[in-house]
């Protein structure tokens, strides 16, 4: 099924935390119930990537957009990374 938008919706208080400067994708991955290892799989990069991913210390944007579609978040996020 085509990802729709809302079905993952995150909360106002993730929004808030992202706005505050939070990294958007610990934040989206959290506010979704993900492990890092359960990211991994999804978007097939390694729990150290994904981990190097949220830390920013890998800019990689193949990463960051598979990173952002898995998490069902829009391509801009991984511009903002």
């Amino acid at each position: 099924m085509p990802y729709s938008g809302s079905e993952h919706a995150l909360s106002k208080a993730t929004t808030s935390a992202i706005n505050a400067g939070a990294h958007v994708f610990r934040e989206a991955r959290e506010a979704k119930g993900y492990s890092i290892e359960d990211l991994a799989v999804t978007c097939g990069l390694t729990v150290d990537e994904i981990k190097d991913v949220e830390l920013g210390l890998d800019a990689s944007p193949s990463y960051l957009r598979r990173v952002a579609a898995a998490l069902g978040l829009p391509e801009s996020a991984a511009c903002n990374a």
